[in-house]
This record gives C-alpha cells, sequence and structure tokens, in this order.
C-alpha cells in the first residue's frame, strides 16, 4: 500500500543523502599528494610541426621519455580554437587536482591550410602570432580533462577587447585569496607585451576577476613576458621571467605575494649567449634543490637550458639536453615546456594508458 511507497521513498532518500556525503567527504579528502609522497616527474610541452600537447616521465629527474611513442597525447586540432596549442604549463592545486593552460594559437595555420592569413587578424593591427583565448584544462588523474576555451577579450571586452596576444599562461594556488590564480603575457593590439594575473573559478573553465598587471618593469620600453612563480624555501615567492633586452633572456624578481609588488634583479639568470624564454622552476623531489629550465629558441636545432640553485640567488650551469646530466632518450626538440613531481603511481598510470592506446 501507500505505506510501502512511503517506505520505499524515504529509502531512496535515505540512500540519496548517503551517497551525497560520501561524494562530499571524497571532495572534501581530496588533496595534493606530499613530497614524500612524490618519486617521479612529468614534464609536459608542445613541437611545432604539431602544435599539439606532449608528455614525458621521468624517475629520477634528469632523464625523461616520452609517452605514446613521441605522438601528442592531445592533438591541437582537437581542443584550440586555432586548430593549435603552445607553451602547455601543469601545475597541481591543493585539491589535488592538475591545471593545465595553453596558449591558443597555431603559427603554421596557413601552410597548413587551416586559414587563409597568415595570422588570425592583421600583424599591423595586432602583431605577430596574435590571438585571443586560452586553453583551460582540470584533471584529477592527469588522463580525464574538462576543457574551457576562454576568451578573455569576450570575457572583459572593455579592458581587453582589443588584445594583440594571449600567451603563455601559467597557474598557481595563491594561499591569501584561497583560488587559482592564472597569469599570461599580453599587449593591447600592437603594443608592448606585458604580464597580467585572474583569478579562477574551482572548475578551472573562466576568469572571475578581470585581468590586472602583475609586474611594472622600471623600464617601459622593454617587454616582458613568459612568467613563472614559484614558492621559495623562506615563504617568499620568485617569478622568473624574460626580459626583451639584447639577448631577451631570464631574469627573476622576488615578492612576499603572489602577484607582487616585485623586488627586481637586475641581472639575468640564464647562461645562454643567444636569446632563451619560456621560464619553468621546479623541485628535485627530496632535495633543497630548485631547477631553472628554459627554451633556447636562438639555437638550431632549439633546445633547452638548465640551472640549478638552492637559494633563489645563485645558479650553477646544467648545460643543455642531452649535453650534460638532463637527457631526454625518445624525441627532440621539445618547445616551452614545465615540469611537476608526480607519484609513482601516477606515473605507472600514465604510461600504462599510453601503451594501450596504440
Amino acid at each position: 500500500g501507500l505505506g510501502d511507497v512511503y517506505k520505499r521513498q524515504l529509502h531512496s532518500l535515505a540512500l540519496a543523502l548517503l551517497c551525497l556525503l560520501a561524494f562530499g567527504a571524497k571532495a572534501a579528502d581530496r588533496h595534493a599528494p606530499t613530497e614524500d609522497e612524490m618519486s617521479a616527474y612529468l614534464f609536459v610541452f608542445f613541437s611545432d610541426p604539431t602544435h599539439g600537447l606532449f608528455m614525458a616521465t621521468s624517475d629520477d629527474g634528469y632523464t625523461f621519455t616520452v609517452l605514446n611513442d613521441g605522438k601528442p597525447i592531445i592533438a591541437g586540432d582537437t581542443i584550440a580554437e586555432q586548430k593549435g596549442v603552445r607553451d602547455p604549463h601543469i601545475s597541481r592545486g591543493p585539491d589535488g587536482a592538475f591545471y593545465l593552460a595553453m596558449t591558443d594559437l597555431h603559427i603554421f595555420a596557413k601552410q597548413r591550410g587551416l586559414r587563409e592569413t597568415q595570422w588570425d587578424r592583421p600583424a599591423e593591427d595586432y602583431g605577430w602570432g596574435n590571438n585571443q583565448a586560452l586553453v583551460m584544462m582540470k584533471s584529477y588523474d592527469l588522463i580525464n580533462w574538462t576543457r574551457s576555451n576562454m576568451r578573455i577579450d569576450k570575457t572583459y571586452p572593455e579592458k581587453f577587447g582589443n588584445a594583440g596576444c594571449i600567451w603563455a599562461p601559467e597557474t598557481i594556488y595563491d594561499p591569501v585569496e584561497g583560488k587559482m590564480m592564472i597569469y599570461f603575457t599580453s599587449r593591447m593590439g600592437n603594443g608592448g607585451s606585458k604580464l597580467y594575473y585572474a583569478y579562477t573559478d574551482d572548475d578551472f573553465t573562466t576568469l572571475v576577476t578581470e585581468p590586472k598587471l602583475l609586474m611594472e618593469y622600471p623600464d617601459e620600453n622593454i617587454e616582458v613576458l613568459d612568467a613563472d612563480i614559484s614558492r621559495m624555501p623562506d615563504g617568499r615567492w620568485c617569478m622568473a621571467y624574460v626580459a626583451q633586452e639584447k639577448p631577451g633572456g631570464i631574469k627573476i624578481a622576488y615578492s612576499d605575494n603572489v602577484n607582487g609588488p616585485w623586488e627586481y634583479l637586475p641581472d639575468q639568470v640564464d647562461f645562454e649567449d643567444g636569446a632563451c624564454e619560456a621560464p619553468n622552476v621546479w623541485k628535485r623531489i627530496g632535495e633543497d634543490k630548485w631547477v631553472l629550465m628554459y627554451d633556447i629558441f636562438s639555437i638550431r636545432p632549439n633546445n633547452f637550458g638548465f640551472a640549478e640553485t638552492t637559494d633563489f640567488k645563485t645558479f650553477k650551469n646544467l648545460g643543455h639536453f642531452n649535453e650534460g646530466v638532463m637527457k631526454i632518450t625518445n624525441f627532440t626538440s621539445p618547445k616551452h615546456g614545465s615540469i611537476i613531481p608526480i607519484t609513482a603511481e601516477e606515473k605507472a598510470r600514465l604510461e600504462k594508458h599510453w601503451s594501450a592506446a596504440k
């Protein structure tokens, strides 16, 4: 009778409530592994010929092996408005999730028959390689990703409607705001490039604050780009970035806050004769050593350079991939990448997934 129906409904409700509570507990339990739980490294990068996303792994932080037989794990034409991605950056939030941000840009789209013009918009108005979108992706397992194509010009048209580029996005957790912060290079029209930051929603699909300037460079005639922020052992923050001086190279600045104001240091910290870009700082697991990695685009074939520091003041030259202690085994010419520590389980899962994908 009705009593039985009522009991069944109550039972279903109770079950639903239990599931919700369990899910809530699971979500609340999600946290980033501690350094003690890490034992491997993940390297994400792109390549000019493919404009796709690649992943490589390492057990020791010195020798890296690419996954998926050297093919992109995600093709740029499947995720980007311009059918190509560049400058991938990966970080891990306190929720244990991986945050992957990329430039939505294809610099060979005309040659590949993907568009009729050299650039998306005229170069005289918007400059080289102009683009308007970021690709924002989030995952808890490095295999299944949510994705958002973030048009900053449409979201904040008053300030960014005329943006000439949205390049090299990176993310970091801001413990003061309790949010993921995204920061990137932009210019207005065909003007000089500057660094901006904003906060994202928890699902990493959009920005929730209008981007603001991340740093004012002392010489306003010098363009700055490619910021990379990391936490120093003393709790302060270090920002590595590119100043387009002659040659353009890697500089660092310090701050008590993740978004400045920054204490400017005049010397470049890279070891290159020519120009380099795309700094990325990562920590060696279980050691008080941080590695500064950068992309040397002024040499052929392009390569990555490495420097190591214990104090974020003095840097020791580790040379280039396959010309020193840092090695790549089964791939060549990675471009603009980033490295993070991962667990043995995460590495095994990735390797199993991509070996099965053949």
